[in-house]
């Protein structure tokens, strides 16, 4: 049997976002990590990752409750299983905010998305997205430090030129260059709330998860959370990230694509074992 060297617990987590509907691709990743947490005699626990308070609502909450009950997807509602919320932990993430301004891993950045998007010079290659210039680093205003630190952005900068690297537990070695791959990231926003690579990491760390099992569109996410660890000198978890389910046109399932939701399915009277002979055929994944 695989080997996680963790201790003796093995600890997961579910952490299903409420800014919509559940579709596939969450039912698979979801249906991987309780298989993980009982091939392991673990434990694993629901978390609802609400810090977005725009798009997350108590609506989409309770359909997720719902759709989990109907799945048979289960969790530890002891000794803190859940369901924790994100929005009743602000303190936890002002405390490991404050954590990463006292050992200066982090700076002010007030630039706006114009401002930023002018100043670009490079993209990553693995996502494409925009790396954050070196050269607005240093633009800070030494009047923003009289205000309070939980009312401003806050970026982590990264080590440039150093490479990022973790074994999945799936796919094998990964290997990330900082400043090239992704840049100086939002660990805090103005608004007064953790970006989710913050609030996951104080998460993951305060509920001692052993393993995160999580969509390998996040592969570059968890290489910013690893420089988290680091700079808070704590141990990482270990992680396994599922293939992506696309349709039969090859489209990734996503709330940002209107993919069918699993409500959808379920009105049209379909089981959970059609659900999951569907997530086979089209993530190639083995189901128990």
């Amino acid at each position: 049997m695989e080997n996680l060297n963790h201790g003796p617990a093995y600890v997961g987590r579910y952490a299903p976002t409420p800014s919509g509907l559940m579709h596939l691709g969450h039912l698979s990743t979801f249906w991987k990590a309780q298989e993980r947490a009982r091939q392991f005699s673990g434990s694993i626990f629901l978390r609802i990752e609400d810090i977005d308070r725009e798009r997350c609502n108590s609506e989409f909450e309770e359909k997720i409750i719902e759709d989990f009950a109907w799945l048979g997807l289960e969790w530890d509602s002891s000794a803190g299983g859940g369901p924790v919320r994100q929005s009743n932990r602000l303190g936890l993430y002002q405390l490991y905010l404050l954590k990463l301004i006292k050992k200066d891993a982090v700076y002010p950045c007030e630039l706006s998305r114009k401002e930023i998007q002018k100043a670009v010079v490079a993209t990553s290659p693995s996502t494409s997205e925009v790396i954050f210039p070196n050269s607005l680093r240093d633009l800070t205003n030494a009047a923003k430090h009289q205000r309070s630190p939980f009312s401003m952005n806050w970026r982590f900068r990264v080590p440039d030129g150093e490479q990022v690297g973790f074994t999945d537990r799936r796919s094998g070695e990964h290997r990330y260059i900082a400043g090239h791959d992704f840049g100086d990231f939002l660990v805090w926003r103005r608004s007064g709330w953790p970006s989710y690579e913050l609030a996951v990491v104080v998460d993951d760390i305060e509920m001692s998860v052993s393993e995160v099992v999580r969509g390998e569109d996040l592969m570059i996410s968890t290489s910013r959370q690893i420089l988290l660890y680091d700079s808070l000198k704590k141990e990482l978890p270990a992680f396994y990230h599922c293939p992506l389910v696309k349709d039969k046109n090859g489209v990734r399932l996503a709330k940002s694509f209107d993919s069918e939701s699993l409500q959808a399915y379920r009105s049209r009277g379909w089981s959970r074992e059609r659900l999951l002979c569907q997530i086979r055929e089209w993530a190639e994944l083995e189901y128990s």
